[in-house]
């Protein structure tokens, strides 16, 4: 509101807010005050105005001036007797008739100058160079956190990741430079103890290691053993020596095994033994380097330090490797003992949830109720490290069985007596049906089948397992009968049972059922959705069936996972070319060419091709390469000799004729094309004698007669009546 200069000199001006500001009615007394708490009627305040300087009318009119007036809180300014309380009492708040520092008239009451630091504000306020220093550690850590989130296997974008940690690295630079100009201008002996004054080792630390890391998995090796190399020189950071694991790492990645192991005991040397995991795995690292280098002893020497520290299945393999590497029988014994012992990891069970269900309707499902009530995460990791374990004894077991002794049986026997006798027991059986897929390999059928059949009686387990087996081996011996029993056997057993499915729709296929073929194969599909044996057979039968479109699309969704077999792309082609898509089959013949470079059929394929669109050139170029990988195609070595006579090229096509000679002996036209191929080129006395050879080993060749006849004649030869005379008696 409006009001006048008092006596102090100031502006009395009440403030920005609303509140009624009195002025003294003449007769009334200075004691009076806005706050109290008399009641008086209405009427008598007269001489009221607003803060906006409008007079309120009394009954008096209006009220005169005084030479002091009240503020909007009552305290009188001008007058010495006032008695109102001080303006202090509201100046924590804000409120001030002198203003705050730096407003200007118009402006809006701010005291917490919230709007000065916003990018629109005319009054922005001065940032502090400690406040920016701070402002740039921040951009500099959400930088990092953005690169290490961009190269996680979730986003798994190791480029753009490299790039921020690049821009984190240039920034951490600006900052330190920038601490040093702030050092250097700030006056007084303390401004250097500043919180971000001083040098921030923890960032820088993390900036350097971030962008090694980055260039490591961007596959840049040097550039991230120079990252690497700078932290750890950096005395000023502390248990930096094991980044040279890391360094180790790169090298293993680079094929420098010897500068691996280095770094990994470099590494070893700085990591107390408090640290025992971990030195452990540096150790397993140098066996597995002394491994890559060819140096099985040392590699030993490690191993066997970590199997008698810690025992883990991982090293127990390598080590049994080693032995198996150097021929010891006895140390890959006591290596599979020492591998089996191992106590393996417990999965734990809920207790509320029993074992798994005994009756047959749960059994035939193909997860049970318990595994689903008792899957979290941490059990899914013991299954899975059980699991590799499981394999890893598998694995030893194959490996060592059919070299510990001279018989594989007798090897397999002995293994399996040790894991029955170990925490592992119900591995044994996977190892039977090892033992019986050894048998088949060395063609070894009926004790193949002997040991497949002890299942039936022996363990309701693996019956589903063994006579899915039995049923491939009765199938590939053309026993289909046989088959199909242990199909059903398999079937009945488990249902979910995609290979048993499978063999069973291959039973109907050899019978020429491909309806039901095709239903077996469509269930395994469904119980597994990769089976891709069923998804072959299926694209065969709609082949077979007169579908091409239906197979063609299966053997489409199969390349879709199989990209490089072979088989499945040259179906693939073929229906394209029997569906008369020359341009299609060749594109596809192309690709089957980039797998098997070396496949003379396919190549004779292509030239075939070629010869049918009237491109004798690269249909030659093909058919030469075939023959060069197999020169006994006896189309190739026709169509190769015909585009010879073609060329007029003689001679070349005598060799390709010779050789289809060579081949097949009993056929003449072989060597009436080579007599052909001398008359042609003018050589008639070479003829003669060809066509004579040829008469002599086939007296009953019409053809060969009558060249005979007509070089005499040509030649004058008296001879020539004879052949003549045989001629016409075979003409009779």
């Amino acid at each position: 509101m409006f009001g006048r200069v008092g006596a102090t000199g100031r502006s009395a001006v009440a403030g920005s807010n609303e509140t009624l500001a009195r002025v003294p009615a003449p007769g009334e007394d200075d004691d009076d005050d806005l706050y109290s708490f008399d009641k008086k009627p209405a009427g008598i305040y007269d001489g009221f105005s607003t803060s906006a300087g409008r007079a309120l009318p009394t009954q008096a009119g209006y009220g005169g001036l005084r030479t002091g007036f009240r503020t909007a809180v009552g305290t009188a300014y001008g007058d010495p007797n006032a008695g109102g309380r001080p303006m202090t009492s509201v100046r924590a708040a804000g409120y001030s008739s002198r203003g705050r520092p730096g407003m200007v008239a118009g402006s809006a009451f701010d005291p917490f100058n919230q709007g000065r630091n916003t990018p629109s504000s005319p009054y922005k306020l001065e940032v502090s160079p400690d406040e920016h220093l701070k402002t740039l550690e921040k951009k500099i850590n959400q930088l990092i956190t953005e690169s290490t989130i961009l190269s996680s296997p979730l986003h798994n974008n190791p480029h753009l990741a490299l790039e921020k940690a690049k821009e984190a690295a240039k920034k951490e630079r600006l900052l330190a430079k920038q601490r040093e100009q702030y050092i250097a201008s700030t006056a007084g002996p303390g401004a250097a103890d500043t919180p971000h004054a001083t040098a921030n080792l923890d960032l820088t630390y993390c900036v350097l290691l971030n962008l090694a890391d980055q260039y490591h998995k961007n596959k840049m090796y040097q550039e991230a053993l120079n990252g690497y190399a700078v932290i750890v020189k950096n005395k000023m950071f502390h248990q930096s020596g094991r980044l040279r694991v890391n360094m180790g790492n790169i090298y293993f990645e680079m094929g420098k095994y010897g500068q691996a192991v280095k770094m990994y005991r470099m590494a070893l040397d700085q990591i107390t033994n408090a640290n025992r995991d971990i030195r452990l795995k540096i150790m397993r690292n140098i066996g597995i380097s002394f491994v890559r280098m060819g140096q099985f002893q040392d590699a030993i020497t490690s191993f066997e330090g970590i199997m008698e520290t810690s025992p883990e299945y991982h090293t127990g393999f390598n080590l049994i490797l080693c032995y198996f590497a150097l021929g010891d029988r006895d140390r890959m014994k006591r290596g599979l003992q020492k591998l089996v012992s191992i106590k393996p990891m417990a999965v734990e069970q809920n207790e509320d949830v029993e074992g798994p269900p005994t009756s047959t309707a749960l059994r035939d499902e193909p997860i049970e109720d318990h595994e689903v009530f008792n899957e979290d995460a941490l059990r899914a990791i013991a299954r899975e490290r059980r699991k590799a374990a499981e394999r890893a004894i598998i694995l030893a077991a194959k490996l060592v069985a059919p070299n510990i002794d001279d018989a594989f049986a007798n090897g397999y026997d002995w293994i399996i007596d040790t894991i029955k006798a170990s925490p592992h027991a119900g591995i044994a059986n996977e190892l039977e049906i090892a033992k019986a897929i050894q048998f088949l390999k060395t063609k070894d059928f009926q004790k193949a089948v002997d040991t497949l059949k002890t299942f039936e009686k022996k363990d309701q387990s693996m019956v589903g397992t063994a006579a899915t087996n039995l049923s491939f081996m009765y199938f590939l011996d053309g026993d289909y009968k046989q088959a199909e029993k242990y199909c059903d056997i398999a079937i009945a057993s488990d249902r979910y049972n995609a290979k048993a499915q499978t063999n069973k729709g291959n039973c109907f296929f050899v019978k020429g059922t491909f309806d039901k073929a095709k239903e077996y194969y469509q269930e395994a599909i469904s119980v597994d959705a990769a089976c891709t044996e069923a998804m072959y057979n299926l694209g065969l039968v709609n082949k077979r069936s007169g579908s091409p479109q239906d197979a063609l699309q299966w053997f489409e969704k199969l390349h879709a996972i199989l990209r490089n077999n072979a088989e499945v792309i040259y179906q693939i082609a073929d229906i394209y070319d029997k569906q008369g898509n020359t341009s299609q089959a060749m594109e596809w013949y192309n690709i089957l060419i980039s797998v098997v470079p070396t496949d003379p059929g396919v190549l004779a394929k292509l030239g075939d091709m070629f010869a049918r669109d009237g491109d004798k050139s690269q249909a030659f170029q093909y058919y030469s390469e075939s023959y060069r990988y197999f020169p006994s195609n006896m189309e190739v070595i026709a169509w190769l000799g015909a585009y010879y006579v073609d060329c007029e090229v003689y001679e070349q096509a005598v060799q390709f004729f010779d050789r289809a000679a060579a081949i097949q002996p009993s056929e003449v036209k072989w060597r009436l094309m080579i007599a052909s191929c001398h008359r042609r080129s003018g050589n008639y006395q070479m003829a003669l004698e060809t066509y004579k050879r040829i008469h002599e080993k086939f007296p009953d060749n019409v053809e060969c007669l009558r060249f005979l006849v007509r070089i005499c004649t040509d030649l004058g030869m008296k001879e020539g009546q004879e052949y003549v005379e045989k001629l016409t008696r075979l003409e009779r």
